[in-house]
Order: structure tokens, then C-alpha cells, then sequence
């Protein structure tokens, strides 16, 4: 598993041109927040859309260019500069990092041309593409293979919301037009112009009216979509219920979890993210939240 998706924690030094390492490959796409003093957005980043573009949660702004923040993606890890995204001297981050397929190759399974990198071993993709102003059901491939089970997709040269399709929020989730944001703490939202058909072992299916969508998935604007098909022994997503016990409902995944990402879908409140790596140890009750700058 962790030739695909691990953990980096590191404490920021400021240094211009800091490499960081521990990774068993090399990450296409990195999520990176400060943990400590003080609030501050979570910054992503891919191979696709290339170093230097970044997008931040909870912001629904587009990708800011920028120089000094993540500058390469390296065999075993990634090189950052002095941004206090990433570098604050003192103090603490987390990076999570995820293997995908190098560079991105071009993808005509869908209506809609996509540039896709892809790891079908691990189940997860990042492809991009520029919408079209046609109304209706419109295709874009994944490049997986696999039906995808998670999929995120934000625009990236305006401003956005963070559109996520979960397997887990309902039979049917994706057909029935069920979905969350990223960015906010707001139970399951239902909206026909959204997903409208699950997606298939090749591509996703978005909607538009011929002028926007939910969060104008089929503009004429720029896309990221990250995929996440279910692969035994690495993947599981699905729902629960919740006991209300202090011993509370054991969910079965069939393996150890390295990256967890919980969040209520009949109420609202905060996305939890736990990982492995805070604090290392059982039990893990260090969590932070997509949804906040905390």
C-alpha cells in the first residue's frame, strides 16, 4: 500500500528549495495542511495541472499560480519553498500523497476530452478537462477501469464549490443526484443538474442546462477531477450508522487505515480527516477538517 498513498509529517524550516522524503514513489497529487499555530487553508496540488497551480480548501476560489510553495514532485517525496502554506519556520504539517500514473495522457472516452494520469493498480486518478457549453448529459473518461466509488471535482480558473459523488450517500447516489461539498458542513445536497447516472468503468457522467450546473460543472471553464475506485485490501467507502455509545460503531474495511474521512450525510457537520501518522499511535483522536482553516 504505501507505494501508492502514504503520510508525511514535517516541522517547516522556511528554507528556500527544502526537500522532503519518505515516500515509496513518486506523489502526482499532495494535500498539504498546517497543524499547528494558528489557522491556515489547505493547499492541493498535481502533476496534472502541474507545480506552482494551487487550490485550497475551504476556498471555493480558482487555482492561484504561484512560485514558492510546492516546486517538484521528486522519487520519495516533493520539494517546497518559504510560503507559510507549506514552510513556516517552527512550525507543524501533514502532507497527504497519493501515487497516479506520471504524466497525463490524453483520455476520448468521454463526450468531453480529458488529460488523465492514472494509477489503476490503487484505484485513483486525476484528470482534467475544459467543459462544454452543450446542455444535457455529457461524459468524461477517468482513465481507472474501474467504477469509481469517491469522486471530487472542482473548476479551477474561477471560483467553484468543491462538488464530491460518494457511493455512501445514497442506492444509487450518483442516478439519484446525491452529493456533498468539500467546503462546507452542510448535510447531502440533491440537484438534477449534477451527476444524473453512476459512473461506469470508463467515464463519469455530469449534466448541464448549457450554461451551468451545480457549481457550473459544464461551463466552458476549466476542470480537476479526482477519482477513487474501491480496491480490496487498500480502499473501502461506504456508510454507516452512528450508536451514540462511548463504544461506538466498529466499521469493518477489512484492512488497517492509513487515511480516514468521515462526514455525516443526514446533518450537518464537519468533515473529520484522521490519518496514521497523528499522533502514530492509538488511539487517534487528532483530526482536522476539509471544510476549515483550523
Amino acid at each position: 500500500p504505501q507505494k501508492h498513498f502514504d503520510v508525511l509529517t514535517y516541522t517547516g524550516n522556511n528554507n528556500s528549495g527544502r526537500v522532503i522524503t519518505g515516500l515509496k514513489f513518486k506523489p502526482d497529487f499532495v494535500w498539504f495542511k498546517k497543524r499547528s499555530s494558528g489557522s491556515q487553508n489547505h493547499t492541493l496540488f498535481d502533476s496534472v495541472r502541474g507545480t506552482g497551480k494551487r487550490l485550497r480548501l475551504p476556498a471555493e476560489d480558482g487555482q492561484g499560480t504561484v512560485s514558492d510553495e510546492l516546486t517538484s514532485f521528486n522519487d520519495g517525496g516533493f520539494t517546497i519553498d518559504t510560503d507559510n502554506f507549506q514552510n513556516e519556520n517552527g512550525k507543524n504539517y501533514v502532507a497527504w500523497c497519493w501515487k497516479a500514473g506520471g504524466t497525463a495522457v490524453t483520455n476520448n472516452d468521454g463526450d468531453i476530452t480529458s488529460s488523465v494520469s492514472v494509477d489503476e493498480e490503487s484505484g485513483f486518478s486525476i484528470a482534467t478537462y475544459t467543459g462544454s457549453t452543450a446542455s444535457g448529459a455529457l461524459t468524461v473518461g477517468h482513465g481507472l477501469g474501474k467504477k469509481p466509488a469517491w469522486v471530487i471535482i472542482k473548476r479551477t480558473d474561477t471560483s467553484g464549490e468543491w462538488i464530491v459523488g460518494h457511493k455512501g450517500l445514497a442506492v444509487n447516489a450518483f442516478t439519484n443526484n446525491k452529493f456533498l461539498k468539500l467546503e462546507e458542513n452542510a448535510s447531502v445536497f440533491t440537484n438534477s443538474l449534477v451527476f444524473g447516472a453512476e459512473p461506469t468503468t470508463t467515464v463519469t457522467q455530469i449534466v448541464s442546462d448549457g450554461n451551468a450546473g451545480a457549481s457550473n460543472l459544464t461551463s466552458s471553464g476549466t476542470y480537476v477531477m479526482y477519482s477513487w475506485a474501491e480496491i480490496p485490501g487498500f480502499s473501502k467507502f461506504g456508510a454507516y450508522k452512528g450508536n451514540g455509545s462511548s463504544d461506538g460503531t466498529f466499521i469493518n474495511v477489512g484492512f488497517k487505515p492509513a487515511f480516514v474521512l468521515v462526514k455525516g450525510n443526514n446533518f450537518a457537520g464537519n468533515w473529520n480527516l484522521f490519518d496514521i501518522k497523528r499522533p502514530g499511535a492509538n488511539p487517534i483522536n487528532d483530526r482536522l477538517f476539509p471544510n476549515l482553516s483550523d
